[in-house]
């Protein structure tokens, strides 16, 4: 077994997260057998799957992913990003209290809520948890075709999901916004996870870091990632800080039709030329939220074009009848 895994506690993941405190390994072996497969005693005696195992870490998410949101024969082909899936629920919530900003019925839900996730990829987490929990619609955009065909696999295991989430081919691998929304095309909200690595060296060497974190050595060899990832998923040419800046310059031309846009952004230092790109970019509101699961820092970067007049429209406009709206939040 692996060193001790992080302890989700309620000081950490959003009070709506359902993946708070210590994992119910009982009741997750019964929702997904299969992980009983990679559960046993860790060095404290508590019980765990080694979280350096790439395959037992698939097997958690997997069973996850059934538990709480009744996700059938989730997969992904080896070497993929395997996302915390506690860490992805937080970022939903969060999106959610956004849209309640200034609504005073609360969060809205149901299919009349629209979200366009950037890079969807081959696990398809977000649209899966983010219509779990809320209701909404998603359409996910993708480069890359085996991702595309293994979400889509996904969501044909799901039918009731497959209904509201829609899969697009983003055809320029140079391209965020662009070539992927159909004409007046309207959001109520982007969401993206951007490859946070500047170079391959970088990524490698982020692994070597988590390696040795979860207490293994991978002395001179290449490490593989607990939580997989292809290289497209992982880096680009200048990091998140190039990938979110140009964001925020394509953004410019949907100011009319998108509501928040949105972010995930892991490095404090990003900041200083996201924050000058989007004062370049003229948005009207901006917003960075702190985010944290145990060690992981991050936050949540969120603009919009919109003033307050202008969101209120929108919401009168688009977020009607009372009936597909959640009170509270």
């Amino acid at each position: 077994m692996s060193a001790k895994p992080p302890v989700t506690s309620a000081a950490q993941l959003h009070p709506r997260n359902r993946h708070q405190g210590r994992y119910d390994f009982a009741a997750l072996i019964a929702a997904s057998p299969g992980l009983a497969n990679y559960v046993g005693k860790n060095a404290f005696g508590d019980e765990s799957v080694n979280f350096a195992n790439p395959a037992a870490v698939k097997a958690l998410n997997r069973a996850l992913l059934k538990l709480f949101y009744n996700i059938n024969d989730w997969d992904i082909p080896a070497g993929y990003l395997c996302p915390p899936i506690p860490g992805r629920a937080d970022y939903i919530h969060a999106l959610a209290d956004l849209l309640a900003l200034g609504h005073k019925t609360g969060i809205p839900h149901g299919a009349g809520i629209r979200a366009l996730d950037v890079g969807v990829g081959a696990n398809a987490v977000y649209p899966l948890i983010g219509h779990a929990e809320y209701g909404w619609d998603f359409v996910g955009t993708e480069v890359s075709d085996e991702a595309m065909q293994n979400a889509q696999a996904i969501l044909a295991a799901n039918p009731d999901m497959a209904a509201h989430i829609e899969l697009r081919r983003q055809i320029s691998s140079k391209a965020i916004f662009r070539h992927v929304l159909d004409a007046d095309e309207c959001f109520d909200l982007t969401l993206c996870n951007p490859p946070f690595h500047a170079s391959q060296a970088e990524a490698d060497a982020a692994a070597r870091r988590k390696w040795q974190n979860l207490g293994k050595d991978s002395g001179k060899r290449s490490p593989k990632l607990n939580f997989g990832g292809q290289n497209r998923e992982l880096w680009c040419a200048g990091g998140e800080e190039a990938f979110v800046c140009q964001m925020v310059e394509e953004s410019v031309a949907l100011a009319g039709r998108v509501y928040w846009f949105t972010s995930l952004v892991s490095k404090s230092a990003s900041l200083t030329a996201i924050n000058r790109a989007l004062k370049q970019a003229s948005v009207t509101y901006s917003r960075t939220t702190p985010m944290a699961q145990g060690q992981k820092q991050s936050r949540l970067v969120a603009w919009t074009f919109m003033d307050r007049q202008q969101q209120n429209d929108w919401r009168q406009r688009r977020w009607l009848p009372p009936s597909v709206m959640l009170a509270g939040g």
